[in-house]
């Protein structure tokens, strides 16, 4: 566990502090593809949910409230939270693909072939050396919009590290403040988990504004997020004084 300020005299805080909050870059070229018309903002997109547990889930459940066709794609001995699926698989479809087999892997890339969006949260690199990197889906599909949610964020010592909402949390000063705050002897978590949400809206508008560019510029566009850089603009909002004492 670390504070705030030991967290960020950290050579990765400082990398981060040098990145956007959402990064948006264009990876390949090819040609627009128009925005579907439909009676919602996003009808007619394909939205491919590699993801678990909260972040990745509420971008796909925020593409699927504006009308996208969002399928959640999980492998078939993952474990999975039922109270979390049932809160973040609103509007989605689900399926199980293995994809450590090469007939799950050529499934996944003919779905990917017919997709818009490619949004996965899993470790750094995992996906990638299955296959599926942003420059594979480039070519697979050009056109695509990848989305990657990572712990630590693509620059920094720490780029390559996994991680979930409650090590970030600990590690970048969160839940040492709010143990500070509650007059606790360690480590407090946060009372709801507010750098997955974040992040999960972010990843969700990154898709949304790198797909408007395609449609307008063409191209296949990468858009990464990380709980940690999320954790770093909450905080810089600002914290509210005695705030544990703020009668509800």
């Amino acid at each position: 566990m670390r504070s705030h300020d030991q967290w960020s005299a950290t050579p990765h805080a400082q990398a981060l502090a040098k990145l956007p909050l959402i990064s948006i870059e264009k990876i390949g070229d090819a040609a627009p593809k128009p925005w579907p018309k439909g009676d919602r903002p996003l009808t007619g997109l394909r939205v491919l949910d590699l993801s678990r547990v909260i972040a990745g889930p509420v971008a796909g459940r925020t593409l699927a409230v504006h009308g996208a066709d969002v399928l959640l794609i999980s492998g078939p001995d993952l474990p999975a939270i039922p109270w979390l699926t049932i809160d973040t698989g609103r509007g989605k479809l689900t399926s199980f693909v293995e994809l450590k087999s090469e007939q799950g892997r050529e499934v996944l890339r003919d779905l990917l072939a017919r997709a818009d969006i490619f949004s996965q949260g899993y470790r750094p690199q995992s996906i990638a050396k299955l296959g599926f990197s942003p420059q594979d889906a480039a070519t697979i599909n050009p056109g695509i919009v990848y989305v990657t949610l990572s712990a630590y964020g693509h620059a920094g010592p720490w780029a390559e590290r996994r991680g979930l909402t409650s090590l970030v949390q600990t590690s970048t000063g969160f839940n040492h403040a709010e143990g500070k705050a509650a007059g606790v002897d360690g480590p407090k978590e946060l009372p709801a988990q507010m750098l997955d949400h974040a992040t999960g809206y972010f990843m969700a508008f990154g898709a949304m504004m790198a797909k408007a560019r395609q449609a307008r510029e063409g191209g296949s566009w990468h858009v990464r997020v990380s709980l940690a850089q999320t954790g770093r603009w909450l905080w810089n909002l600002g914290r509210v004084e005695n705030g544990l004492a703020t009668e509800d």
